[in-house]
């Protein structure tokens, strides 16, 4: 890598952890149905409005020392958690597409996969926002940078959009439809499935059968561990989101040829 290579990738480190602080004040007010832009950050225990300094992502939490320096609360890890794990991500985009125009629909749905995954986690339902906007983002972007989808024209490239989004909401709600009529029950959120149709837009359909598959695996093998250990009971609810949306950010940032490598090993095994 040259000097401008590493200047550009720490550029965007830095983005990435400015935009993961944004995402902590999201995460917080979106359930709460409160303004993400006012009233500016502050103190959820004395209310007192933060410093620009304290505001510094990843470092304001260090110099603090996990306290608010006015009444001395803790304040939760899982803050520069967020703006670490936003900065490794989009840094991660940046390296797999640098100096790529198909670097930006990345960037954007990495900031919906995570405010939609930890909203999943904390509320156990995802934001329209993260799940329908996607859905009308995604075929723009697609149209604009037809190249998200190996096209150069950008009919072609809204074309393959549409069809990942039909394929990706079809293929979850037909799981949805029977596991109820089958359980009697719901067996999966409808915001799981509305995410899937907004990450077919964005991926494609190719990337359908492998978010499912990486998801599902991901999804049963921690609900699994966590009932081992009494930490959930079988009937316990599990968000999904999280796992949908690690599985579309490993596609993103290079799954596709990983599949390549899998279903070839499936079909040589078969031989």
């Amino acid at each position: 890598m040259t000097f401008i290579d590493w200047y550009f990738t720490f550029v965007v480190f830095v983005f990435g952890a400015c935009w993961g602080s944004f995402l902590n004040v999201c995460i917080y007010r979106i359930p709460a149905e409160l303004s993400v832009v006012k009233p500016r950050s502050r103190c959820p225990k004395c209310m007192t409005n933060l410093a620009w300094k304290d505001n510094i992502p990843i470092f304001g939490w260090i110099f603090l020392g996990g306290k608010c320096r006015y009444c001395k609360a803790p304040i939760s890890a899982r803050y520069p958690a967020i703006e670490l794990l936003t900065a490794i991500l989009f840094t991660l985009v940046w390296i797999t597409h640098p100096f790529q125009l198909l670097a930006i629909p990345y960037l954007v749905m990495v900031f919906g996969l995570i405010l939609g995954s930890m909203v999943d986690y904390d509320e156990m339902w995802i934001p329209d926002r993260c799940t329908i906007g996607g859905m009308i983002i995604g075929p723009i972007f697609s149209f604009l940078i037809p190249a998200m989808h190996g096209q150069e024209s950008p009919l072609w490239g809204l074309i393959y959009s549409l069809i990942g989004l039909a394929v990706g909401f079809g293929s979850l709600w037909s799981v949805a439809v029977l596991g109820k009529l089958i359980l009697k029950k719901d067996a999966m959120g409808f915001g799981d499935v509305k995410l899937l149709g907004a990450l077919g837009a964005f991926l494609g359909w190719e990337s359908i059968i492998f978010i499912v598959f990486v998801s599902s695996l991901l999804g049963t093998i921690v609900g699994c561990s966590l009932i081992a250990v009494g930490k959930k009971e079988l009937q316990s609810k599990i968000p999904f989101g999280p796992y949908i949306s690690l599985a579309a950010i490993v596609w993103a940032l290079g799954g596709s040829a990983l599949w390549e490598l899998y279903v070839n090993w499936i079909r040589g095994a078969a031989y």
